[in-house]
């Protein structure tokens, strides 16, 4: 009982209590009974919502440069259509090397701050993409330049080949 009392005592503390905390555990225990005879509305609990944490973190404008393709319209409007190369990243769930690939060709895009953005495209969910651009394994990755392929791979690469890879795409 007297645990479950010295519990809802320091979840009840008001701010002012809280500068004021007693070292010892008995002192705890004694101030307990002296201070809970003050009103309810003086009393601070850290779950109240005057407590919470802001319900959202502030919003960076920066573009995203790597996304999942959706559908055919959204392959249209943002590799076909995009400003930027995009390298389309055509993997599987079920592919080993594509799940080595994938992480590094993030980072090798994200080094890119901007200047390339990366397509990931699922096989499985969009095979009438990769019968269009004569994908026959995975994982393949196609740089696209003003809706026109200008270079590709098939396999891994390790992480200078990629960057040069990114880097000559960008300089082209």
């Amino acid at each position: 009982m007297a645990h479950r009392l010295l519990v809802r005592r320091i979840w009840t503390l008001s701010a002012k209590e809280i500068h004021y905390l007693p070292a010892s555990s008995t002192a705890i225990a004694s101030t307990s009974f002296s201070t809970s005879l003050q009103p309810s509305s003086s009393r601070v609990s850290f779950l109240s919502p005057s407590h919470a944490l802001p319900r959202s973190l502030p919003h960076t404008t920066r573009r995203q440069v790597t996304f999942i393709v959706q559908d055919n319209e959204d392959f249209t409007e943002r590799v076909i259509n995009s400003q930027l190369p995009v390298l389309i990243d055509f993997h599987a769930q079920w592919c080993g090397p594509c799940k080595i690939l994938g992480p590094r060709l993030e980072k090798a895009v994200a080094k890119q701050e901007g200047r390339v953005a990366l397509a990931k495209v699922d096989i499985d969910d969009h095979t009438d993409l990769a019968i269009e651009y004569g994908v026959s394994a995975v994982p393949t990755v196609l740089a696209m330049r003003g809706g026109d392929v200008v270079d590709d791979f098939v396999g891994i690469k390790d992480d200078d080949e990629l960057d040069s890879f990114v880097s000559k795409i960008i300089g082209k």
